[in-house]
């Protein structure tokens, strides 16, 4: 089927990609031009603004792939020229509080809004993407093919209401948050126990056979210890996008003690205040590796 996709980030290019090999039609938009580029040789048509876009769309349905600070500021300016019947597909990691508003604009217009929560980071194109899908019914089985040829072996899933695939997401994320620093952890005392020649990377590969512990994020770690086995070069400053914020917000406002997600959430927010160790500089490296973000972000 034919797509409109908005935002060719880190993610969202790497999404065109996987869609245009599953012989998909994409028309792509953003920001900066190069990423554009780079889906036009895959492939792709692309368009200079919205109006563009949406003409090369029948039926319209967009998918935004958007940072959260900017995706309020794309949907209103987008959300008035479509016409009725489009579907909008939000795929960044938004507040689900807000993706409810958006839901309730997007119906008073007459257009559809799906809300997803993406998992899967640069890894995606190659293995499939983890969607979690909120939105109607009716709505999903349109864009069903899309889902199907984004996702992993059973990567996805339905879950009714508007915010839901967002809300889920955000959890996932909050618990990414304490999966990550329990591993940071341990790799810091194994670092810096009473046996000083402990080799990380091999605790890790063995961990990752048989092991209750062995995880993706596990896999990660190893990969960059063998790299890296001091983490040289990382300054351990490691930032916060915001899911695990809106989770403890959610869930002092439902009295539900977090401790383990404070806690690395804490642990993030004193890195960003200089106070860095091993395994900071472990989660930072971390994060490089399945999402492709900075390593040593202030640089």
């Amino acid at each position: 089927m034919k797509i409109g996709f908005y935002g060719l980030g880190r993610m969202g290019g790497n999404m065109v990609a996987r869609l245009l090999e599953n012989d998909h039609e994409v028309v792509v938009m953003n920001r900066s031009p190069e990423p554009v580029a780079e889906a036009v040789k895959l492939g792709a048509d692309s368009a200079g603004d919205y109006q563009e876009l949406i003409s090369k769309l029948k039926p319209v349905i967009i998918w935004l792939m958007l940072p959260s600070e900017i995706i309020e500021q794309k949907f209103s300016e987008l959300l008035p020229l479509l016409p009725k019947g489009a579907i909008v597909i939000d795929g960044g990691n938004s507040d689900f509080r807000h993706s409810r508003q958006r839901a309730i604009r997007a119906a008073e217009a007459g257009i559809n809004f799906v809300d997803i929560g993406t998992s899967g980071g640069i890894l995606g194109r190659g293995a499939g993407y983890c969607l979690m899908v909120g939105g109607d019914k009716p709505t999903l089985e349109v864009i069903k093919p899309v889902l199907e040829a984004l996702a992993a072996p059973y990567g996805w899933r339905h879950f009714p209401g508007q915010g839901t695939g967002h809300f889920v997401k955000m959890v996932h994320n909050a618990i990414e948050y304490g999966m990550m620093e329990a591993y940071a952890e341990g790799y810091r005392i194994l670092k810096d126990g009473p046996y000083r020649d402990v080799d990380l990377a091999a605790v890790g590969e063995v961990w990752q056979h048989g092991s209750i512990i062995e995880s993706k994020l596990n896999e990660l770690s190893v990969q960059a210890l063998r790299e890296n086995p001091s983490l040289e070069g990382i300054d351990g400053i490691v930032a916060e996008s915001g899911e695990a914020r809106w989770t403890l917000e959610t869930a002092k406002e439902l009295n539900i003690p977090m401790p383990a997600i404070q806690a690395a959430f804490d642990v993030r927010l004193a890195s960003q205040k200089g106070q860095t160790n091993f395994g900071t500089k472990l989660l930072a490296a971390m994060r490089n590796k399945f999402g492709g973000h900075q390593i040593n972000p202030i640089e």
